[in-house]
This record gives structure tokens, sequence and C-alpha cells, in this order.
């Protein structure tokens, strides 16, 4: 872990200089800021220039080589291997394909619950664990503050776990500038996200538990139209949040994240949510039911993966043991928080890691109870989610080494043809970016399906194989904190 010397007077130094200029905090100010700022990185167009050009060469080559392309498959189709694949190939495509009609289906069922009215809101405790923020942690609590939510029903806590920076010293000059209105606390030292959110449930007043990641900024409107779905539906047990990238001006991988992230909430999510069966509320924005959470805080806390305590995924696993309980969980796509990612390689496969290690732990735990009569109604639109998830983590080996089985045979042939694949079935996602935002941002997903095909297709694989492995690996302290 790097580390960085801490100098208090230039903390206290920048921290009054903060509060002397910008002591009014505003949501909409600042987010128009973060999404112009840099705006105009000179290799943003190299860039998409340069996918454009390597898919066209790719079409080019494989019309060039469409007859060397048919006489290898008909040849490999003669023996066992070849045949394994085909059937293999095809299997896969008719199940993807499938799903995909499905949930396009139950996407354009979804509609997001408008919000309540103030007297019907319930009352919050907002939980916002920190650690190594620095001055971010100040922002996102302001954000808070600003909510256009009822003062007298909401409870703030930020707590600080054990941060080596100084993200204390910033949650005291928000505690100074909000007064009774934010609660801070501080581990004595740090013990995880997840034993932070455990103390704040505990302390929290609220029949409603919002948890919220201190790089993240929300609109204004958010909390009430996260929290309204419990009011509408009684058997709502959690509620994720729309989730978008903050820092998407800054630099390349940003922005490839932003179309990921539109299409996994606003797509996937969605229409998860019209079978009542979202698999993942994030950490950035959620919500749950008290009551929900008070059932499984015990089990949640002491989690353990192969004998040891889990201290990564604690939003997929509070998620799949508020499903297990027969709870809905629901997806608001009207409530919305900006949220920052790693805007460089190395970041970025770290995080990828923790997600598919989350994935894999949760999903051998939910195939413990999602083929039993875990809740009232219908169950096969959950079952067909989990098996879908399943079948991209079981495949992954199966698939990585037939594909350097291909490479090693016929190069050529295979990076065309990938790049061909790519231009087909990632102008979806660009379709559907471009209709609900920016279609100059939407080409981002060609260049975001390059990156993780040829880039970071080894994620699950690797995941698998260390499952057990701990670390949430991407909260080091930087050397510019």
């Amino acid at each position: 872990m790097k580390t960085s010397t801490l100098n208090s007077t230039n903390i206290k130094t920048s921290i009054q200089s903060r509060s002397t200029t910008d002591n009014s905090f505003n949501q909409s100010t600042f987010l128009t800021k973060e999404k112009t700022k840099n705006n105009t990185n000179p290799w943003s167009k190299i860039v998409l220039v340069s996918t454009f050009i390597l898919m066209l060469g790719a079409a080019y080559l494989v019309y060039v080589l469409q007859p060397e392309f048919a006489a290898f498959n008909f040849e490999r189709l003669n023996t066992t291997l070849g045949f394994a694949f085909f059937v293999l190939a095809a299997t896969l495509f008719a199940f993807s394909t499938g799903m995909f009609a499905y949930t396009l289906y139950l996407y354009l069922l979804y509609k997001p619950i408008e919000s309540v009215s103030d007297e019907l809101l319930p009352t919050t405790t907002v939980i916002v664990p920190a650690y190594n923020e620095g001055k971010q942690v100040y922002d996102t609590l302001m954000s808070l503050a600003k909510s256009d939510y009822p003062e007298e029903k909401i409870q703030l806590l930020a707590i600080d776990d054990g941060s080596k920076d100084d993200t204390w010293s910033w949650m005291q000059e928000a505690k100074n500038d909000l007064g009774e209105r934010v609660t801070i606390f501080k581990q004595p030292k740090n013990m995880g996200k997840r034993h932070a959110l455990y103390r704040g449930f505990n302390i929290g007043t609220g029949d409603i538990f919002v948890t919220v990641d201190s790089d993240s900024i929300v609109d204004e409107d958010t909390l009430r139209n996260l929290v309204s779905p419990f009011v509408v539906n009684k058997q709502v047990g959690a509620v994720a949040g729309n989730i978008r990238v903050l820092n998407k001006a800054k630099a390349i991988l940003p922005k490839m994240l932003d179309v990921s992230f539109v299409l996994s909430f606003e797509f996937m999510r969605s229409a998860e949510s019209s079978l009542e069966s979202v698999l993942c509320t994030p950490g950035a924005l959620a919500a749950y039911s008290k009551e929900a959470v008070f059932k499984c805080l015990p089990e949640w806390i002491n989690q353990k993966f192969m004998g040891k305590p889990s201290d990564i995924g604690e939003d997929r696993a509070l998620t799949n043991m508020i499903l297990k309980q027969g709870k809905h969980v629901v997806f608001q796509r009207n409530a919305t928080a900006y949220t920052n990612v790693p805007e460089d390689y190395k970041g970025l496969y770290k995080m990828f890691i923790r997600w598919s290690r989350s994935n894999v732990r949760e999903n051998i735990e939910m195939s413990k109870y999602v083929f039993t009569d875990f809740r009232e109604g219908s169950k096969i639109g959950s079952r067909l989610l989990f098996l879908s998830q399943s079948l991209k983590i079981v495949m992954s080996y199966p698939l990585i080494l037939f594909m350097m089985y291909f490479v090693i045979v016929h190069p050529i042939l295979f990076v065309s043809s990938t790049l061909l694949s790519i231009l087909i079935f990632s102008s979806f996602p660009v379709l559907f970016y471009a209709n609900r935002y920016k279609s100059s941002e939407s080409i981002w997903a060609y260049t975001y399906s390059i990156l993780y095909t040829f880039g970071l297709f080894w994620i699950t694989p690797y995941a698998i194989a260390t499952a057990g492995k701990s670390g949430w690996l991407t909260r080091e302290l930087a050397v510019d904190k």
C-alpha cells in the first residue's frame, strides 16, 4: 500500500480556504463542473477514430477471407473438437438471444415509481462510510444535505473507517457547516466497509436505511425517489439506485464506463425490476427496509467464504439475503447518484476482480435457495436471472480455451471476426445510450467492448480461481492525497 506524509498545516489551510470560498455547496453547479471539466481531451477523438478503423478493417478482412473462413469451419466441424465447439456456440447463442429478447420485453414493461408526498415519506437514515476519500466526502455530505427531503425525517451519518489521509478533517468540516444535520463517527482502525455500515445500521433510527458511497453525488430528488417504493409496495425489501459516472470528463476509461453503466442499470436492472428480483443493489446508492436488514444482520456481518470473513461484496450479499427472505428488490431509474470510477487500467481491473469474486460467491449462495419455495408468486424470472448469470461464470473457462485455440490456429480470422462481432452486437448499447443521452458519447460502447474482449477477458476465470481471496484492492492511499 502506498503511503503519504500528511501535513496538518496544509490540510487546515486547505479546509479554511475551502470554507471561505465554497460554503454554499450546490449540487447542480458541482455536477455541471464535473461533467464539463477537461472535456476537450484530444486522445478521445483519436481513440474513437481508431476504433472505427479497426472494426471497418475487420469487416473488410472477413469479407476477403470469407471462402477461407467457410472452409476453415467446414474442416473443423469434421473433427470431434469442431463439432463440440459448434454445439456449444449454437447453444450459447440460442440461450443468449432468447435471454436478450426476454430482457428487452421486461425492460419495456418497466416504469419507475414516482415520489410520494412529504407526508408519506418514511423516516430515513443515510449512511456514508468513507476510507481515504479526502475532500470528496465533504462534497458527498453536502450533496445529501441539499436533498429535497423533509429535514425532520432524515438522519445523516458519516463513518470514517480508519482513514490514513485527511478524510476525518473533511468530515469535521462538513459537521461545522451542517451542524446537527450530520453526525460523524470514526472507527478505531480500518475494519472494512461492511463493519462501517454495520455500525451505521445499529445507530440508525430511520425506518429505511440508505447507503451512499463517499465518492458519490446525488440529485436533489434522489432520496425521495429512492425510498418511495417502500411506501407503494410493502413487500419491497431493497431498492437499487441508478448509477452514472461522475468523472467521465477526466479520462477515457470513465467515458467507456458511463456507457456501460447506463446499459447495466437503465436496461438490465430495469428488466430485473420488472421481476422484482434485482440481483445487486449498488453500494454507491441503495435503500433497505430496516426490518429486512435486521432479519439478516448477524448473518451478514459474520459472513464467511472458505473459512475467511467476507470483506468484499457487501452490497450483493445484503441483496441476496433480502431476496432469500422473499422480499422484492426493485430499481429506481429516477434516483441517480454520480460516482467516481477508476481512470487507469490497473484500477479498472482491480475493481472488476472484486466485483467478479463477489458474483462467484453470491451465485453459490443464491443456488442454495433460488430453486426452493423462497417467495410468494412466480419464481421463474428469478431463476432465469440466476441461470443467465451463472452460465456466464461457468462458461468462462471453456470460452477462453476455445479462444486461445483459434488464436493459435488462425489469428487473423479470429481477430477480424471478433471485431466484426463487436461492431454488430455492440450496436444495441450504442443505440440505447444515444436514445437516452448524447449520441456522440454512445460510440464509446464499441471501444469498451474491444477493451473488455481483448484486455479484460481474463477477469472472470481469474476471479473464479481466486474467489477465496480477500481485499478491497482499490482503496490504497494515493500519493497525491
